[in-house]
C-alpha cells in the first residue's frame, strides 16, 4: 500500500514513476557549478577592454524539481542571467522562476527585521558563502544584515520558504512585487485571511500567486521611497522564536489555481518532507546514469551536469490540467504543457538526453509545440535562430518517444520548410530559390551588429531538411521526403573551396558574390555567423559527413585545418558571449560543439578523443573557484555535452537515432532508459585515447555510430582502447 501511493503521489507530481535502485547520487551534485564567470585572458581568450562581466554559465543554485514552474533561487543581481553570481555577495531576495536568459525572477521574497533598518530602496543583505549550502531540491543561506538562517524547497508548482530568525527581532516579510526581469507594469498583492495573502505579477505571462504563513498575519503594507514600492507582511506576534515559514503556490492561469497547486503539493507536509520528496525525485531521475571507476571530481561533474538537463523547459499547467494557451485561453489538456525548449542551444544534445531518461516529459514538450505551431500560422515554434523543433520531432520519434500526433507536428515542419511567411523561417524565400541566404552587403561590420547570420542560417536550413525528410520518410511522403532531402545538399553552397570555410555571399547584379570583408577569426553575433567566427562554423553538417570531407581535396587538407583550429592562437577579440578558447576553438559557445568529432570521419579518432577529454578535463569547473564553465549553459546544452562524452556516446546527428562512440571516462556506465525500459552498459576496457574496437551485444561494431535500437535492448556496448 505504501509503494502505491508513492507511485501515485509521483504521478500526481507530474514526474516518470520510473525508479532506479541504486547508489544515491545527489550527493555529488553541486549546484553551485556554473554560478561563476570567467576573467582573466588566459580563460576568456581576450582582455577585457571593460569591468564587465563575461557572460558565465549563468545557472542558479535555487531549489526546484525537474522541468518544473518554480525555481525558487536567490538573486543577487537584476538584468543578468539567472540572477544569481557567484562573485556577489548581496541578495535582493528569493525569486521563484528563473531560467538563465535575462528573464523571468517572479515575485521576490525576502525576510527582513526592523533591526536590519531596511529601506523600501535599501533593504538587500550581505552574505557569505561560508553560509551558504545547495543541493538538489534545497538552498540555505544566512543573510547577515538581518541575521536570519533561510532555507528554501520546492514542489513542481510551490515554493517553501523556512526563516530563522535572531531571538527577540521582530519578522516581516519583503515582497518585492514590482520587480522582476522583465519589469512588470501591473500587479496586485492582498490579505485574504488570517494566514493568507494573494495576488499576481506580471512579467513574461501573468503568474498568480496563493500563499500561506505560519504565523498569523497583522497586515500588509506598501511602503514607497523614492521607486518603485514593496511590500512589507507584518505579523501579530512578531517575536515569536518558532521559524517562520511560508508556502507560496503559482499559476499562471489563476489565483484559485495557485491555490489548488499548494493544496495538492504542500498541504499537511513540513518543510523536510518536501526536501525529502524533492532529494528522492532527483535521485530518481539523476540514478538513470551509474557509473563505476572515474575519480571523484569526475563524478561530481558527471551528475552536476546531468542535474542541469531536467531544469528546462519549464512546466506551464496546473494539477487541474489546465493552462493559457499563446492566445489568452484557458485550455484543459490531457498532457503536461511546457514552454518552449531553447531548441538552437539544445536540439544538439540536451533535448534527446532528456527524453532518454524522462521520455514522458519529451513527448508533452513537442505536445505543447505543436499546441503553439497551430496557434501561430501552422509553423513549428522556434527559438532565438534557424528551426531545430524538426530535429527534436525526427529524434524524440525514431528513438521510440512515440505519444504525440506525428501527422500533426510533420504538417508544422513541412510548413516550416516549404512555406515562406510570418511566423516561419527568416529569409526563406531566398533559401528556396537560390540554396543560400545572401548577406547584408556592407562592410567593416562591429562584432555586435545584428544581420541576417546568413551562413548559419543556410548550413542549419539544410540540417533541418534533413531531419524533416527522415519524418517524411516514416510517413511515406516520398515526394516531399526528395525534395527535402535534395535541400539537406544545401549546406554546401557557402562553401569556399579556395579558403577552405563555409562564407557569406553578397547579392549583387544578379549573381551571388564572396563578401571581401572576411577575417576567419573575427567574431559575429549574427553577421554571417549566428555567435561564431569562420573557424567555429567549420564542418557542419551532421547529416553527410562523408560529403562535406569531399569538398576538401584530400583527408590530409582536413586534417591539416583541425589541427591549425585547435592550435592557433584565437584573434583576442572581445565578445562577451565567446569564452573559453583552444587554438581558435571556442567551447564557450554551441556552433563549434561537433567539430573535434570531424576528425573520425579522415581516420584519426584518437585526436579527437585528446581534445574531448581536455575539453571535459579544463573547461568545466574553470576559475578561481572552480565553478564556472567555459561559456553560457544555455538551458544544459553545455551539461549535456559534457555528460554524453563523459558516458561514451554523442549525438552527433540528433535527427537520427545513433550515437558516435567515444572514449567514456568511466570505467562502467549503467543506463536505464526511462518509460520503463532496458538498461545497457558502456564498458571501458584499456586505457588511452585510441579506440582499437567496438562491439555492441559481443558483436562487432561497424562504423563509429551505434544504434539506439541496441542500446534499447540491453545491449552491452564495449569499447577497447589503447
Amino acid at each position: 500500500m505504501i509503494k502505491q501511493f508513492l507511485l501515485l503521489g509521483l504521478f500526481l507530481l507530474g514526474i516518470g514513476s520510473t525508479k532506479v535502485y541504486a547508489e544515491n547520487v545527489t550527493k555529488y551534485v553541486n549546484p553551485f557549478m556554473g554560478t561563476a564567470t570567467l576573467w582573466t585572458p588566459d580563460e576568456l581568450g581576450y582582455t577585457a577592454m571593460d569591468e564587465k562581466r563575461a557572460w558565465g554559465a549563468e545557472t542558479y543554485p535555487g531549489a526546484t524539481l525537474p522541468n518544473a514552474l518554480v525555481q525558487l533561487t536567490p538573486v543577487t543581481k537584476y538584468r543578468t542571467g539567472s540572477g544569481y553570481q557567484y562573485e556577489d555577495h548581496q541578495i535582493y531576495g528569493f525569486a521563484h522562476t528563473s531560467k538563465g536568459h535575462w528573464n523571468l525572477l517572479h515575485l521576490p521574497v525576502l525576510p527582513v527585521t526592523p533591526e536590519g533598518k531596511y529601506r523600501p530602496d535599501n533593504y538587500c543583505s550581505w552574505f557569505s558563502h561560508e553560509h551558504e549550502e545547495a543541493h538538489p531540491g534545497y538552498y540555505r543561506v544566512y543573510l547577515e544584515r538581518y541575521k536570519v538562517n533561510a532555507e528554501l524547497t520546492s514542489t513542481l508548482r510551490c515554493g517553501y520558504h523556512k526563516y530563522s530568525f535572531r531571538e527577540g527581532d521582530e519578522r516581516r516579510v519583503l515582497i518585492d512585487i514590482t520587480r522582476s526581469n522583465n519589469m512588470p507594469r501591473r500587479w496586485d498583492i492582498k490579505q485574504v485571511s488570517n494566514y493568507a495573502f494573494e495576488g499576481f505579477q506580471d512579467g513574461e505571462g501573468r503568474i498568480y500567486f496563493y500563499a500561506e504563513t505560519s504565523e498569523e498575519i497583522d497586515c500588509i503594507d506598501l511602503e514607497r521611497e523614492f521607486t518603485n514600492p514593496i511590500g512589507i507582511v507584518r505579523f501579530k506576534n512578531p517575536r515569536n522564536s518558532k521559524p517562520l515559514e511560508l508556502k507560496i503556490g503559482f499559476s499562471f492561469v489563476s489565483i484559485e489555481n495557485a491555490k489548488k497547486n499548494l493544496i495538492a503539493e504542500l498541504a499537511g507536509k513540513s518543510f523536510d518532507d518536501v526536501r525529502n520528496e524533492a532529494d528522492k525525485i532527483w535521485n530518481d531521475v539523476l540514478g538513470h546514469i551509474q557509473v563505476e571507476g572515474g575519480t571523484e571530481s569526475e563524478r561530481s561533474m558527471l551528475y552536476s551536469t546531468l542535474f542541469r538537463v531536467f531544469q528546462f523547459p519549464h512546466l506551464r499547467s496546473d494539477v487541474t490540467g489546465e493552462y493559457r494557451n499563446d492566445r489568452g485561453q484557458i485550455v484543459k489538456a490531457d498532457y503536461r504543457y511546457y514552454t518552449n525548449p531553447s531548441f538552437w542551444d539544445t536540439y544538439r544534445n540536451k533535448l534527446i538526453l532528456l527524453g532518454m531518461i524522462t521520455p514522458d516529459v519529451a513527448s508533452d514538450i513537442i505536445r505543447s509545440c505543436i499546441d503553439r505551431g497551430e496557434l501561430h500560422g501552422g509553423y513549428m515554434p522556434t527559438f532565438f535562430h534557424g528551426d531545430h523543433a524538426s530535429t527534436f520531432v525526427s529524434g524524440s520519434w525514431l528513438r521510440g518517444i512515440r505519444d504525440f500526433d506525428l501527422q500533426r507536428a510533420y504538417a508544422l515542419m513541412l510548413k516550416s520548410a516549404t512555406v515562406p511567411g510570418r511566423g516561419g523561417r527568416p529569409y526563406l524565400s531566398e533559401y528556396l530559390e537560390r540554396g543560400w541566404i545572401s548577406e547584408k552587403d556592407t562592410v567593416n561590420v562591429p562584432t555586435g551588429d545584428e544581420y541576417k547570420g546568413s551562413v548559419t542560417k543556410t548550413v542549419e536550413y539544410a540540417y533541418d531538411d534533413y531531419a524533416t525528410a527522415l519524418v517524411a520518410r516514416e510517413l511515406k511522403d516520398k515526394k516531399n521526403e526528395k525534395l527535402l532531402m535534395q535541400n539537406s545538399q544545401n549546406y554546401k553552397n557557402l562553401f569556399d573551396a579556395s579558403t577552405g570555410f563555409w562564407r557569406g555571399k553578397v547579392w549583387r547584379d544578379g549573381k551571388g558574390v564572396w563578401i571581401e570583408d572576411f577575417r576567419p577569426n573575427y567574431p559575429y553575433y549574427q553577421y554571417m555567423y549566428r555567435e561564431a567566427d569562420a573557424w567555429n562554423s567549420l564542418f557542419f553538417a551532421p547529416h553527410d559527413p562523408v560529403g562535406m570531407i569531399e569538398l576538401y581535396p584530400s583527408k590530409q587538407a582536413v586534417e591539416q585545418k583541425l589541427d591549425s583550429l585547435f592550435t592557433v592562437p584565437c584573434g583576442g577579440y572581445e565578445a562577451r558571449n565567446l569564452t573559453g578558447y583552444l587554438g581558435t576553438y571556442c567551447h564557450g559557445n554551441q556552433p563549434g560543439h561537433s567539430i573535434p568529432y570531424t576528425y573520425y570521419f579522415i581516420d584519426r579518432q584518437e585526436k579527437a578523443q585528446r581534445i574531448l577529454n581536455r575539453l571535459m578535463r579544463d573547461y568545466y569547473g574553470m576559475g578561481s573557484d572552480k565553478l564556472a564553465y567555459a561559456g553560457m549553459d544555455d538551458a544544459g546544452e553545455m551539461s549535456a555535452w559534457y555528460v554524453l562524452n563523459a558516458i561514451g556516446i554523442y549525438t552527433y546527428s540528433p535527427a537520427d537515432p545513433e550515437y558516435i562512440v567515444t572514449v567514456p571516462l568511466f570505467d562502467r556506465v549503467n543506463f536505464k532508459l526511462g518509460g520503463g525500459g532496458e538498461t545497457f552498459q558502456i564498458v571501458r576496457e584499456g586505457k588511452g585515447e585510441r579506440i582499437k574496437e567496438i562491439t555492441i551485444g559481443n558483436k562487432p561494431l561497424k562504423g563509429w555510430f551505434v544504434r539506439h535500437d541496441d542500446l534499447a535492448k540491453g545491449k552491452e556496448l564495449r569499447i577497447v582502447v589503447e
